[in-house]
């Protein structure tokens, strides 16, 4: 690994183009490494992943909108949107909207952290529907997964957008845009233009995250793909792209990011992309800040017969955490019954609560409107805070991205006094945790949330598929979708495109 220098440079002294970061990745889309093998199998199971989640959440109302919009885009030979039938084909930036979309709603997927937080598997949908309508072979379509992973997880190493109220969705438009480069064998000028591009139409304050959060969550990873896959058409058309776009003296690195100075890790030429490997699945649907937490109030749960008795919690964890999902957020709303489903599922106060209440964690039950409302409930829940403790600091920001705690030390002060306490590292799905996930956990997940949504045979030929997608020729990535059962897609509201 080589670590690539990158920090803002006065008009008159801008980087050649070969030393732009850009360039850079672009030069690393366009490397002709070999696959490796582990990657390519952790690449089929996040492909698996991203299709139960988008399953689940089919008839949720900013997947049934975001679909009847795809939908209002039909084009021959295109690419399907999942839930539809296998004949309904868009245009491919629509269907990786509209799928993007259903993958990103539930806060189900595979999550990264570094000196920022991202889901890089956001990226797989938009790539899909390219692959899908371009006829690419199942390998090329994994290269294009992979480098966007690479991309991705390298730009949140380098390049910190949290502390500056910039949305992570900014590293996400690139990366998209590197691994369709990659997937469809474009030369690294043309990649240079598409990721300039793309970085610069991937920008977005952190207010998504933050206060009332919105619906828009769901759908900014769709959009952010559509963006890549427009910025990837007009390059290839021989447009140009705004540069150098981190490094100008009006680029992102020196107006929105306080002149941050740091290095991007990237693989030397002839390495394969292997940074998919050191991101890590979700058991639960919640913010990833949440995943331990949750593990740790069920395993507390049991040490805890009578719930009346607490006095208090807190939860002393990394900052992230505190500033992000808890009581150093500021947020009120993370408290709120009435709060959406977004904005709980950002509350490690509500998660640990409700966790600790259930013992279970489940993607509908746990955000139950009735159950959230209960009084009993509310005032539990109103008992813990979260801590910005600095050893939890230190065994996350000190440490490599598989070496990071995620998690949190519960203390938990009853009212005779008593205070118990407990701690969990990782979530148990992560690989260092309890139950690190494999090939069978995956597709146990898509069995799962698919049962009720999906006929048996449906469920058995997706799986048979992506097995399979290393080996799939030209076009064979037509089947890499899913056909609700008759009658089972909600439909949403009529908008513009349907006048």
């Amino acid at each position: 690994m080589r670590l690539h220098p990158v920090r803002s440079y006065p008009a008159a002294a801008r980087p050649a183009v070969q030393d732009q970061l850009a360039w850079q990745i672009a030069c690393l889309a366009s490397d002709p490494a070999p696959l490796d093998a582990a990657a390519s199998d952790m690449a089929v199971c996040r492909l698996i992943d991203n299709m139960a989640v988008a399953v689940a959440s089919l008839n949720r109302p900013p997947v049934s909108a975001a679909r009847a919009q795809a939908l209002c885009h039909p084009r021959a030979g295109g690419a399907p949107v999942i839930g539809a039938a296998p004949d309904q084909l868009v245009d491919c930036s629509w269907a990786a909207f509209a799928n993007a979309t259903a993958v990103r709603e539930l806060d189900f997927h595979d999550s990264f952290f570094a000196l920022d937080s991202s889901h890089p598997g956001d990226a797989i949908m938009p790539i899909l529907s390219v692959a899908q309508q371009t006829g690419m072979s199942g390998a090329a379509f994994l290269r294009g997964v992979l480098v966007a992973y690479q991309v991705q997880t390298a730009l949140v190493q380098g390049i910190p957008l949290q502390r500056h109220r910039i949305d992570h969705m900014a590293h996400l438009g690139p990366a998209v845009a590197a691994g369709l480069g990659a997937m469809l064998g474009l030369t690294p000028s043309v990649i240079y233009e598409a990721v300039n591009l793309a970085a610069h139409l991937s920008l977005a304050t952190r207010q998504i995250r933050k206060g009332r959060i919105s619906s828009w969550k769901a759908s900014a990873p769709g959009h952010i793909g559509a963006s890549a896959i427009l910025a990837v058409d007009r390059a290839m058309r021989g447009e140009t792209a705004p540069a150098p776009i981190w490094e100008g003296d009006y680029g992102i690195l020196a107006v929105l990011l306080n002149d941050h100075a740091g290095h991007v890790p990237l693989p030397e030429p002839g390495t394969p992309c292997t940074a998919i490997l050191e991101t890590f699945p979700k058991a639960h649907s919640a913010g990833y800040h949440g995943q331990a937490i949750i593990d740790l109030a069920l395993r507390l749960r049991g040490r805890l017969p009578n719930l009346d008795q607490i006095d208090s919690i807190v939860l002393r964890t990394k900052r992230m955490t505190h500033v992000v999902m808890g009581s150093g957020s500021g947020d009120p709303d993370k408290w709120d019954p009435n709060a959406s489903r977004e904005t709980l599922d950002h509350s490690a106060p509500f998660q640990f609560a409700r966790a600790l209440v259930d013992g279970f964690w489940d993607h509908d039950r746990s955000y139950d409107p009735v159950t959230i409302a209960d009084p009993d409930f509310v005032a539990l829940w109103a008992k813990v805070q979260t801590a910005d403790d600095p050893e939890w600091n230190a065994r996350f920001d000190d440490r490599g991205p598989l070496d990071k705690d995620h998690g949190a030390a519960a203390v938990i002060t009853l009212r005779d006094g008593q205070i118990i306490t407990q701690e969990l590292a990782v979530a148990d799905a992560h690989p260092r945790g309890h139950a690190p996930w494999g090939p069978a956990e995956y597709e146990a997940k898509f069995r799962t949330l698919s049962k009720d949504i999906l006929s048996d045979a449906e469920i058995n030929r997706f799986l048979a598929q992506a097995r399979a997608t290393a080996h799939l020729s030209a076009g064979g990535l037509m089947g890499l979708t899913v056909s609700a059962s008759p009658g089972l897609l909600s439909q949403g509201r009529a908008g513009l495109f349907d006048l």
